[in-house]
């Protein structure tokens, strides 16, 4: 199903106006906090309404502004999974699923049967949602869900509350749960490995705009812009211009870089990902002196700070741990080493 959103939107000061087309099935939308993630799904949803614009799913136009068409949020066949699940407290996990069915009782007691059933809930059928572990109360909301055969469904970051172990088990649930699901849905979240994991294609955003949009290894591989480099999890980034075809020099970092591909004439940042730089012994390209100013030790990998020379800026650097538990490395080296074909290339 084609997705076409044209809108905007003012609430306050804040000014929401974003363009996306996709045919896409699995979307997501990363942000920081209070970027706009959220106030799109209710536009689509028909929780809130854009000042102008269109929202075009299919066939169906669900919002128009020059149409005056604004089709209520019920009649959007539209199911909307919140962070905290918004099941009703007091009522049971079946009646909960048959929550907002029509038609005949016995069509309804089928329908909620084959839910009960399909996502795994026989046994629980008279349970309360307080009586239900985090990963229960999810599927009762999927199948409330997907109970009415929605044509999309959005995702407010239903994960963002739960501690790691849940969250990837949960992840996990969800995405083979809906792996035989034909329409569209999409993922919000300020978690760069939650879309990663979920989504084909990725839209960034910041401040209410579109940042970019694309499939979502390609945005990561090629952030493209500063802000998106940003949320996928790039922490050196450092001002830059361009020296030559293949040529920039990187100011925060006091460091002139040979790039894996031509030069942009709109670069105006340089980046890399803290586990794509490099152990070197010796001086050479794209090499700047190795010293530590701090480290931090994680499970699985070893961080360090770098210090560059001569600027107050500091280098990310991540080595990852052996089965021992320790850094790969005997010992810190002389020089870190910037591979070219790693340099991302970033504008404004």
């Amino acid at each position: 199903m084609e997705l076409g959103i044209d809108i905007s939107k003012k609430l306050g000061s804040f000014h929401l106006n974003l363009q996306m087309q996709t045919e896409e099935r699995r979307i997501g939308i990363l942000g920081a906090s209070g970027c706009g993630k959220s106030m799109t799904l209710k536009c689509i949803a028909g929780i809130e309404t854009p000042d102008r614009g269109k929202i075009q799913a299919g066939l169906d136009c669900l919002f128009d502004s020059a149409g005056k068409i604004n089709v209520a949020p019920q009649r959007r066949k539209i199911g909307y999974l919140f962070q905290n699940y918004a099941l009703f407290p007091t009522m049971t996990v079946a009646q909960n699923v048959a929550a907002g069915l029509k038609g005949s009782r016995a069509e309804m007691e089928k329908r909620t049967a084959g839910m009960i059933e399909k996502f795994q809930l026989a046994g629980l059928e008279k349970r309360l949602p307080g009586e239900l572990s985090g990963g229960q109360q999810q599927r009762v909301a999927l199948a409330r869900i997907m109970a009415y055969e929605p044509g999309m469904i959005l995702l407010d970051e239903p994960f963002s509350a739960l501690d790691i172990y849940l969250k990837e088990q949960l992840m996990q649930e969800m995405r083979q749960l809906l792996k035989d699901y034909d329409g569209t849905v999409i993922l919000v979240s300020h978690s760069r490995d939650e879309i990663y994991q979920f989504s084909d294609a990725l839209l960034t955003m910041d401040q209410g705009k579109a940042v970019r949009f694309g499939n979502t290894r390609e945005v990561f591989d090629n952030p493209g812009n500063r802000m998106t480099a940003r949320l996928t999890g790039c922490k050196n980034i450092s001002a830059a211009k361009k020296t030559g075809p293949w040529e920039v020099y990187a100011s925060d970092w006091n460091l002139t870089l040979r790039t894996g591909l031509p030069v942009s004439d709109t670069l105006r940042y340089i980046g890399i990902r803290a586990h794509d730089i490099e152990a070197a012994g010796h001086a050479g390209c794209n090499t700047l002196p190795c010293h530590i100013s701090s480290v931090t030790e994680a499970p699985f990998e070893t961080i360090y700070m770098a210090a560059c020379q001569e600027r107050e800026q500091v280098l990310w650097w991540k080595q990852a741990k052996n089965r021992m538990g320790s850094s790969a490395m005997a010992q810190i080296p002389e020089y870190l080493y910037l591979p070219p074909e790693r340099l991302l290339q970033l504008e404004e």
